[in-house]
């Protein structure tokens, strides 16, 4: 990566080009919906966590371009003598970026900004369905330590 990526929270602005990026694989194609102007529901839950202080909503930035997102959310706990954890998800990379370590470098830009916070673990979770992101992950470090479970309610 010859460029140097800069780091931002997101603004409201920035919805159209994430919502692509959500959208810009086989799984994100099934869920999201990329239309101008930009749903309201989209818009509703940005304000909600841009005025949560436990949530970050964050792009990266090659040349004023967004390259990358990913969301950080931290959620004290009483375990860990009441620690604080980091938890990551919504990672994306733009299809025309990717290959060129954003990715790593958003990782390492989201672990030093969940030990700023002090939080005691970093975590995420990937559907089974992408093969690719659990190798990534796994070259990051990331060990598959719990099996989760999910309750669709709707």
């Amino acid at each position: 990566m010859e460029s140097e990526l800069i780091f931002r929270l997101a603004t409201e602005a920035d919805l159209l080009p994430i919502i692509n990026m959500l959208s810009d694989d086989p799984l994100g194609a099934l869920r999201e919906k990329v239309d101008v102007p930009i749903s309201q529901n989209y818009v509703n839950a940005f304000n909600r966590i841009r005025t949560d202080s436990h949530q970050e909503l964050t792009v990266a930035e090659i040349n004023g371009e967004i390259v990358g997102t990913f969301q950080l959310t931290f959620i004290q706990y009483l375990t860990h003598q009441g620690g604080l954890r980091a938890q990551i998800e919504a990672v994306r990379v733009s299809s025309a970026y990717r290959g060129q370590g954003i990715g790593t470098g958003m990782f390492t830009y989201a672990i030093n900004r969940a030990k700023q916070k002090g939080c005691y673990i970093f975590q995420l979770t990937t559907d089974k369905k992408r093969p690719g992101a659990i190798r990534f992950y796994e070259t990051l470090g990331f060990i598959a330590t719990h099996e989760g479970m999910k309750l669709s309610l709707l």
